[in-house]
Protein backbone atom coordinates (compact mmCIF):
# COMPACT_ATOMS: atom_id res chain seq x y z
CA UNK A 1 0.00 0.00 0.00
CA UNK A 2 1.62 3.49 -1.08
CA UNK A 3 2.24 5.92 1.69
CA UNK A 4 0.37 8.95 1.51
CA UNK A 5 2.10 12.08 0.18
CA UNK A 6 3.17 14.92 2.15
CA UNK A 7 2.48 18.16 0.14
CA UNK A 8 5.58 20.38 0.00
CA UNK A 9 4.03 23.34 -1.44
CA UNK A 10 1.76 25.27 0.71
CA UNK A 11 -0.34 25.88 -2.33
CA UNK A 12 -0.70 21.84 -2.52
CA UNK A 13 -2.67 21.93 0.84
CA UNK A 14 -5.25 24.60 0.63
CA UNK A 15 -8.51 23.06 -0.14
CA UNK A 16 -9.70 21.94 -3.51
CA UNK A 17 -12.91 24.58 -3.80
CA UNK A 18 -10.38 27.32 -2.95
CA UNK A 19 -7.60 26.03 -5.80
CA UNK A 20 -10.68 26.02 -8.35
CA UNK A 21 -9.38 28.99 -10.36
CA UNK A 22 -6.03 28.42 -9.68
CA UNK A 23 -2.96 30.37 -8.18
CA UNK A 24 -2.02 33.43 -10.00
CA UNK A 25 1.12 32.98 -12.26
CA UNK A 26 4.58 33.58 -10.76
CA UNK A 27 5.47 37.45 -11.73
CA UNK A 28 8.94 36.70 -11.58
CA UNK A 29 8.85 33.61 -13.41
CA UNK A 30 9.21 33.67 -17.60
CA UNK A 31 8.82 36.78 -19.38
CA UNK A 32 8.92 38.28 -15.80
CA UNK A 33 12.67 37.62 -14.94
CA UNK A 34 13.41 40.23 -17.53
CA UNK A 35 11.12 42.85 -16.36
CA UNK A 36 12.89 42.17 -12.76
CA UNK A 37 16.25 42.51 -14.07
CA UNK A 38 15.34 45.73 -15.70
CA UNK A 39 14.14 46.92 -12.38
CA UNK A 40 17.15 45.70 -10.57
CA UNK A 41 19.73 47.61 -13.37
CA UNK A 42 17.49 50.52 -12.18
CA UNK A 43 17.02 50.06 -8.95
CA UNK A 44 21.09 50.11 -9.00
CA UNK A 45 21.49 52.65 -11.92
CA UNK A 46 19.19 54.94 -10.05
CA UNK A 47 20.77 54.58 -6.28
CA UNK A 48 23.99 54.92 -7.54
CA UNK A 49 23.11 58.06 -9.10
CA UNK A 50 21.63 59.48 -6.19
CA UNK A 51 23.95 58.27 -3.90
CA UNK A 52 27.11 59.93 -5.50
CA UNK A 53 25.10 63.21 -6.50
CA UNK A 54 24.14 63.53 -2.94
CA UNK A 55 27.43 62.77 -1.50
CA UNK A 56 29.28 65.23 -3.81
CA UNK A 57 26.99 67.88 -5.35
CA UNK A 58 23.79 67.94 -2.77
CA UNK A 59 23.59 71.98 -2.29
CA UNK A 60 23.52 72.65 -6.46
CA UNK A 61 19.87 70.94 -7.01
CA UNK A 62 18.99 68.65 -3.61
CA UNK A 63 15.43 68.49 -4.92
CA UNK A 64 16.59 66.95 -8.17
CA UNK A 65 18.31 64.41 -5.86
CA UNK A 66 16.10 63.60 -3.61
CA UNK A 67 13.82 62.60 -5.94
CA UNK A 68 15.92 60.00 -7.75
CA UNK A 69 16.60 58.58 -4.54
CA UNK A 70 13.23 57.96 -3.97
CA UNK A 71 13.19 56.40 -7.29
CA UNK A 72 15.57 54.28 -6.25
CA UNK A 73 13.73 53.10 -3.46
CA UNK A 74 10.64 52.53 -6.02
CA UNK A 75 12.63 50.88 -8.31
CA UNK A 76 13.98 48.25 -5.38
CA UNK A 77 10.35 47.78 -3.91
CA UNK A 78 9.57 46.72 -7.53
CA UNK A 79 12.40 44.69 -8.31
CA UNK A 80 11.92 42.66 -4.63
CA UNK A 81 8.03 42.48 -5.13
CA UNK A 82 7.99 41.41 -8.66
CA UNK A 83 10.40 38.74 -8.21
CA UNK A 84 8.69 37.65 -4.79
CA UNK A 85 5.45 37.68 -6.37
CA UNK A 86 3.16 36.31 -3.91
CA UNK A 87 -0.48 38.45 -2.74
CA UNK A 88 1.34 40.88 -0.96
CA UNK A 89 3.98 41.32 -2.96
CA UNK A 90 1.85 41.54 -6.27
CA UNK A 91 0.16 44.80 -4.02
CA UNK A 92 3.68 46.37 -2.93
CA UNK A 93 4.38 45.88 -7.14
CA UNK A 94 1.08 47.57 -8.33
CA UNK A 95 1.95 50.29 -5.85
CA UNK A 96 5.47 50.84 -6.55
CA UNK A 97 4.13 50.69 -10.44
CA UNK A 98 1.52 53.01 -10.08
CA UNK A 99 3.78 55.44 -8.05
CA UNK A 100 6.50 55.37 -10.58
CA UNK A 101 4.17 55.98 -13.36
CA UNK A 102 2.75 58.72 -11.44
CA UNK A 103 6.09 60.15 -10.53
CA UNK A 104 7.43 60.31 -14.30
CA UNK A 105 4.41 61.53 -15.47
CA UNK A 106 4.11 64.59 -12.39
CA UNK A 107 8.35 65.02 -11.99
CA UNK A 108 8.08 64.66 -16.21
CA UNK A 109 5.94 67.72 -16.61
CA UNK A 110 6.91 69.41 -14.01
CA UNK A 111 11.07 69.47 -15.30
CA UNK A 112 9.87 70.73 -18.09
CA UNK A 113 7.79 73.39 -16.89
CA UNK A 114 9.48 74.96 -14.83
CA UNK A 115 12.95 73.95 -15.36
CA UNK A 116 14.72 76.32 -12.77
CA UNK A 117 13.69 73.97 -10.29
CA UNK A 118 16.11 71.28 -11.52
CA UNK A 119 18.87 72.72 -12.67
CA UNK A 120 20.61 69.06 -12.47
CA UNK A 121 18.58 65.64 -14.31
CA UNK A 122 16.68 63.00 -12.21
CA UNK A 123 15.63 59.84 -13.51
CA UNK A 124 12.07 60.91 -13.82
CA UNK A 125 12.90 64.33 -15.46
CA UNK A 126 11.47 64.79 -18.77
CA UNK A 127 9.53 61.80 -18.54
CA UNK A 128 12.94 59.61 -18.67
CA UNK A 129 14.97 61.30 -21.28
CA UNK A 130 18.30 60.55 -20.08
CA UNK A 131 17.21 56.94 -19.29
CA UNK A 132 15.69 56.70 -23.15
CA UNK A 133 12.55 57.02 -21.77
CA UNK A 134 12.35 53.78 -20.04
CA UNK A 135 11.65 55.13 -16.57
CA UNK A 136 7.67 56.01 -18.47
CA UNK A 137 7.11 53.04 -20.22
CA UNK A 138 8.75 50.25 -17.50
CA UNK A 139 5.55 51.26 -14.83
CA UNK A 140 3.42 50.76 -17.62
CA UNK A 141 4.33 47.55 -18.47
CA UNK A 142 4.94 46.14 -14.70
CA UNK A 143 1.31 47.17 -14.07
CA UNK A 144 0.30 45.15 -17.35
CA UNK A 145 2.67 41.97 -16.79
CA UNK A 146 0.61 42.50 -12.94
CA UNK A 147 -2.48 41.99 -14.87
CA UNK A 148 -1.44 39.55 -16.98
CA UNK A 149 -0.02 37.08 -14.18
CA UNK A 150 -2.93 38.23 -12.02
CA UNK A 151 -5.79 37.34 -14.70
CA UNK A 152 -4.31 33.83 -15.29
CA UNK A 153 -5.24 32.75 -11.73
CA UNK A 154 -9.34 33.74 -12.57
CA UNK A 155 -9.24 30.94 -15.48
CA UNK A 156 -10.49 28.18 -14.58
CA UNK A 157 -9.66 24.86 -16.83
CA UNK A 158 -12.64 22.78 -18.85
Amino acid sequence: MPEPVTPTDPADAAPAASREAGPAARTGGGPGRLLVAVYGVFALAAGARAGVQIATRFDEAPLAYLLSALAAIVYVLATVALALGGRLSRRVAAAACSLELAGVLVIGTFSLVDAESFPDETVWSAYGRGYGFVPLVLPVIGLAWLWHTGRKGTRTSA
